[in-house]
């Protein structure tokens, strides 16, 4: 049976869906059949970051509400065999999505593929509750600012009481922690929270720490995740953290500024 991964925070703009599009893409390439859903009707943009809004039918509101079969609404990636992707309407509202459909559409895709990843809406709405309420593991995807993460620890509440484990008394959802958007210069200023400050305040395993990169938004601009682009050093992470969530033990890179000799400094200065 698959496992059912939810990509969450408690704050919009922290690059849930950049992480849903770059941790399905890396779980592919390694082999694993992996499908990507977008759980924000109304506002979809996983198509758009994976580069198939062009190919989008029927979609999973279409599924939920028995308008299509689930291999009428999965697009196939072009680039990597063992990706797919299930987009969501972007005319409906969040009240589309069903607990017992979405509950019937998992079910499906669990027999199918090996991990089943949601991208979540940010916060506590409909779209987003009904994300965590699946889960088996949750990756909680935060900025390194006090408002982001006071957010992530009030989403770790909602894993922790109103998931379906929860409710069960099951086995709890596994989390992790992916801190995007650092910038080790900022940090030393005193302008972003330390690492090690985040991990004391949401007291989860650190999966990840992605560095602040110009190459994210060009990805995401041209329809490729960024985990796909191998001069791209949010690529890198991003690749080292699914190498992790896959058990591997590997460093943590991109945690303290870069050390430039004096012309690089010149230059910084000269820009």
């Amino acid at each position: 049976m698959g496992k059912v991964i939810v990509m969450t925070s408690g704050k919009g703009g922290v690059g849930k869906t950049t992480t849903s599009a770059a941790f399905s893409a890396g779980l592919a390439s390694r082999g694993h059949k992996t499908v990507v859903i977008d759980f924000d009707v109304g506002l979809r943009n996983l198509d758009l970051i994976m580069g198939c809004e062009r190919r989008v039918v029927f979609d999973f509101v279409h599924v939920i509400n028995g308008d299509a079969r689930l291999n009428q609404a999965l697009i196939r990636d072009k680039r990597l065999e063992h990706l797919y992707i299930l987009p969501t309407s972007q005319t409906r509202d969040k009240d589309a999505l069903t607990r017992e459909g979405v509950e019937r559409v998992l079910t499906e895709l669990r027999e199918q593929f090996e991990y089943i990843i949601c991208d979540s809406p940010a916060g506590i709405e409909r779209g987003a509750l009904m994300a965590l309420y699946f889960a088996d593991e949750a990756i909680i995807v935060t900025n390194p600012e006090v408002s982001s993460v006071r957010d992530s620890d009030r989403i770790l509440g909602v894993l922790q009481s109103r998931s379906r484990r929860a409710e069960e008394g099951l086995d709890p959802v596994r989390e992790h922690l992916l801190l995007s958007r650092y910038d080790p210069e900022r940090v030393e200023r005193g302008e972003m929270m330390k690492v090690d400050d985040v991990l004391e305040i949401l007291a989860i395993p650190l999966l990840g720490v992605i560095p602040e990169s110009r190459s994210v938004l060009k990805a995401s601009n041209v329809g490729t995740p960024v985990i796909l682009d191998p001069q791209s050093a949010a690529g890198d992470a991003y690749r080292d953290a699914v190498g992790r969530f896959l058990g591997e033990s590997l460093p943590f890179r991109f945690m303290r500024p870069e050390r430039r000799g004096l012309f690089q400094r010149f230059l910084r200065r000269s820009a």
